[in-house]
């Protein structure tokens, strides 16, 4: 997501279009005077919001939707203030026409949707269409930053898919967004791959690199508070799947108390799924229920992704308890009936492996 490390009215101005909000309605919404909001769509990086004003932009943007956030940085891309012109580039003949760049934008607001719905099969379509229609080279700041853009987004749909290695992989999609953003000097985007990248390395089973790139990103300044409150949450989860489970429910502790700080539900919600898992590892169950109960409770999202993961939770913490067994193995097959009809191959393949490793502890399931 974006941040923005010092306000100007430049900034305020793209977040209030980015909003789509009239003059008047972004006063009213950051609770300033219209005048305000005047002074800075017209002075714009030649004035600078006040202290306490900059901290209620940073509440906007961070409580801004995705599809928000998506047209704030692209908007600010735009105005070569999150990425400088490069010296020489040039759009060629065959470069995107400017309607194109605007269909371009919209598409990508509407991929982030369909990604948030696990509507794979549209995502797909809407980037495609884009990455395979232009080269790198054929594009000048603007056009290679949605290029970027598309292929950061394609990483997220082939992980979701559990693309994880390979060619046509989200480490490979993530590696090319990164060495773009790289190139037109957007230091915070370089971070957020860097952040994918670990997770890559955690899914891919690779759980001590994992580890040392999340705590390295728990403390980079180029991130936002939420991603690096994600980035220690993703420690403490590398940690309880290498078997560290005490150490990783402080860490995990930490991040949650971060997010309710932040007042983000949604992490909140996961960060207590992951806090379940890991007193699960200790053998306190009823800790573990009593965190799972929370995350159940309290998501504001309800993804078909997030809805697996959290029976898939559930599910392996009932099955620690011989006498909740079944009712472990009948959430668990909910959840890969679920996983199947979205295609999370990655979900399905960590509940057969939570399966078969209940099944050789207590003997077959009972039919």
């Amino acid at each position: 997501m974006a941040t923005v490390h010092h306000w100007s009215g430049l900034e305020a101005y793209v977040l209030r279009r980015a909003l789509r909000m009239s003059v008047r309605a972004f006063a009213e919404h950051l609770g300033v005077a219209v005048r305000t909001v005047s002074k800075w769509d017209k002075l714009q990086a030649a004035t600078e919001p006040r202290p306490d004003t900059q901290a209620i932009l940073d509440t906007a943007l961070a409580r801004a939707d995705a599809a928000a956030h998506l047209r704030f940085e692209t908007l600010l891309s735009e105005t070569g203030r999150s990425s400088p012109t490069g010296a020489g580039r040039r759009v060629t003949a065959g470069g995107p026409r400017m309607w194109e760049y605007e269909s371009w934008t919209d598409d990508l607001d509407r991929t982030v949707v369909a990604l948030s719905r696990q509507n794979f099969d549209s995502a797909t379509r809407l980037l495609t269409q884009w990455v395979n229609r232009w080269r790198p080279l054929e594009l000048d700041d603007k056009g290679l930053y949605l290029f970027a853009r598309s292929t950061a987004l394609l990483g997220d749909l082939q992980r979701d898919q559990g693309a994880v290695l390979g060619p046509l992989s989200a480490q490979h999609s993530y590696t090319g967004a990164r060495s773009l953003f790289t190139q037109l000097d957007i230091p915070r985007r370089v971070a957020q791959l860097d952040l994918s990248l670990a997770v890559v390395a955690e899914m891919s089973g690779n759980l001590e690199m994992a580890a040392r790139l999340y705590e390295s990103l728990a403390v980079d300044d180029r991130l936002s508070r939420r991603d690096r409150a994600r980035a220690r949450l993703w420690v403490g989860t590398a940690l309880s799947k290498d078997g560290n489970h005490n150490y990783a429910a402080r860490v995990m502790l930490a991040a949650t108390r971060e997010f309710e700080d932040l007042s983000e539900p949604d992490d909140w919600s996961v960060a207590h799924q992951k806090l379940a898992l890991a007193h699960r590892g200790v053998g306190d169950l009823g800790a573990a229920l009593h965190c799972i109960d929370i995350a159940r409770s309290t998501g504001v999202t309800d993804s078909p992704m997030q809805r697996v993961r959290l029976d898939t939770a559930h599910g392996h913490i009932l099955l620690s308890d011989p006498s909740t067994r079944d009712d472990g193995l009948r959430v668990l097959d909910e959840a890969a009936k679920l996983a199947d009809r979205f295609g999370l191959s990655h979900q399905l393949r960590s509940i057969e492996g939570i399966r078969m490793t209940t099944e050789g502890a207590s003997g077959p399931r009972r039919r």
